[in-house]
């Protein structure tokens, strides 16, 4: 199985740049075809309209066929507001969330209880 693992800002990051450089539809079909896709901190900040509906294109083209992981720190609720469209983050929360098995992790942070124990708090 084919997997990509991006951080929320290097996924655009790296769909900016094969945008720039005239790559951008490779980079799209690579990413649509990708068996696995996992986004950690998704939700992090807001994001540009053309990069909204770039990320739209991946998740739709992959809804039903392929799998994406998702972590955050948001609540799901969250997540439409950092796309600029409210009606294309709806249309693609709905492909993100349906048939989606959510896991919500509660308690301190894994790298807070791992931090040395001299370090002040």
């Amino acid at each position: 199985m084919s997997v990509q693992f991006f951080n929320f800002h290097e996924l655009f990051s790296y769909i900016s740049k094969a945008d720039l450089s005239n790559r951008l539809d490779n980079v799209l079909k690579a990413l649509i075809k990708t068996d696995l896709i996992i986004i950690d901190d998704f939700a992090f900040k807001k994001i540009e309209q053309k990069y909204a509906e770039y990320f739209y294109t991946v998740i739709d083209q992959r809804y039903g066929l392929r799998s994406t992981i998702i972590t955050s720190n948001r609540s799901i609720s969250d997540w439409t507001a950092i796309f600029p469209d409210p009606i294309m983050a709806n249309a693609l929360m709905d492909r993100l969330c349906h048939n989606a098995h959510q896991i919500v992790i509660k308690g301190e942070s894994y790298r807070k209880k791992l931090r040395p124990k001299n370090q002040m708090a």
